[in-house]
């Protein structure tokens, strides 16, 4: 059977978004994941799911995936986990043998600019960007230095979103730390799989991202957004979010720093405000972002757009997007729910009640759900039952911990 693209990663939110995204328009997709019970293999629009090897056994991983190629003709893979493109990227000649196949990605030199921070942020700063305090720690001994230069509480944030140290990988996401041995413990945790860490500022403001389609010099589609809540609670996952109008500041400086990067297909870039509402920047992702679906439903549709530019074909340009469309991916809304009120009476999070309260109104206001759609009902079916098996294995988890 032939493909027009496999798209891989069918776990992950934004993977459902690309195949119902590419079905709906005529095209034949596959979708691949390492379990079985992917939310995007329901769906209507997945004309086949494949299980692929877990990405840590990457030569069995990189098998499968070229005796796929070879079998079905597609030209265009498009990935949206880290662990995921990371491999693509340590393996892309490879995979691309004979120019056969497209990467949905970036070329290398930007996306190695892109994925590190630390570039990043020297890049930001050449261009007149604000970043955040900061100070980049290599080895534990020097939290001590970078407590007095920049204080406490703080951010840690890996140098890489995607780690890997011995063959295993994991996603490592910023921690607020409030004390000199909490900086330790997690400087620690980063710097073990082989990371340098930005010990930053902490900022409490708003939180707003500006996504762009950049190719051949031009900008072919530009949304922004604004989230409510993220998972965790202090900056991750957006989980509640709603479209906005671009702001003139970040988007621009967005737009000047994926130009500068030269950062060809689908990028977000995330900002993060003081509390005198001025900008600064937390970072870039160069792949789809998990909360593409709001963009999508505004009209932006950047995983078409993806498949056009990784396949060869003419580019469609943006005619603007409805804005104040809300999101919700209730699963994850629920998570920071509760880790808010576990976290109570730390810097950034709010009160008990507040977060009680502001669950709970979201549910009074007009809003799509992520995996939910009238005509392509199964996925959420799927997501749900994949929700309370996880919340079953963690409460068994603790229980397990008690008794002992």
């Amino acid at each position: 059977m032939a493909f027009d693209a496999l798209v891989l990663n069918a776990s992950l939110r934004q993977a459902l978004v690309t195949v119902r995204s590419l079905g709906r328009r005529g095209l034949r997709v596959a979708a691949a994941a390492t379990v079985r019970t992917a939310p995007a293999f329901s769906s209507r629009w997945c004309k086949q799911g494949f299980v692929f090897p877990p990405e840590d056994a990457s030569d069995a991983y990189l098998a499968r995936l070229e005796h796929w190629l070879d079998a079905t003709g597609a030209r265009t893979i498009i990935p949206s986990h880290d662990g995921t493109i990371a491999l693509l990227r340590q393996h892309r000649a490879r995979v691309d043998w004979g120019g056969k196949t497209r990467i949905a990605l970036a070329e290398e030199p930007a996306l190695a600019v892109a994925v590190n921070k630390e570039r990043t942020s020297a890049v930001a700063k050449r261009l007149g960007l604000r970043v955040p305090h900061e100070a980049v720690i290599r080895d534990v001994d020097d939290v001590p230095a970078a407590v007095n230069e920049v204080g406490l509480p703080a951010v840690i944030k890996p140098g890489e979103s995607w780690l890997s140290n011995g063959g295993h990988g994991a996603r490592v996401g910023p921690q607020l730390v409030v004390t000199r041995a909490e900086a330790r413990r997690a400087v620690e945790e980063v710097t073990r799989l082989g990371g340098f860490v930005l010990f930053q500022q902490l900022l409490t403001g708003r939180r707003e991202a500006v996504s762009f389609f950049f190719a051949n010099g031009a900008i072919y589609a530009r949304f922004a957004q604004w989230a409510i809540r993220t998972h965790p609670p202090l900056g991750g996952t957006s989980v509640v979010r709603q479209s906005i109008a671009i702001p003139s500041d970040i988007g621009s400086q967005g737009e000047a720093l994926v130009r500068e990067i030269n950062l060809e297909g689908y990028s977000e870039v995330e900002f993060r405000r003081d509390a005198a509402g001025v900008p600064y920047l937390m970072e870039i992702n160069p792949r789809l972002s998990a909360s593409i679906e709001v963009a999508v439903r505004a009209g932006v549709d950047f995983p078409y757009l993806l498949y056009q530019w990784a396949s060869g074909r003419a580019l469609e340009r943006g005619n603007g997007y409805r804005i104040g469309g809300w999101m919700r991916h209730l699963g994850g809304d629920i998570e920071t729910t509760i880790d808010s009120l576990q976290q109570h009476g730390r810097p950034g999070i709010p009160p008990r009640m507040r977060t009680i309260m502001s669950f709970g109104a979201s549910f009074l206001k007009p809003m799509g759900y992520d995996y939910f759609d009238w005509k392509d009902p199964l996925p959420a079916a799927s997501a749900t039952a994949g929700f309370i098996r996880a919340t079953l294995r963690r409460l068994g988890s603790r229980l397990r911990k008690t008794l002992l």
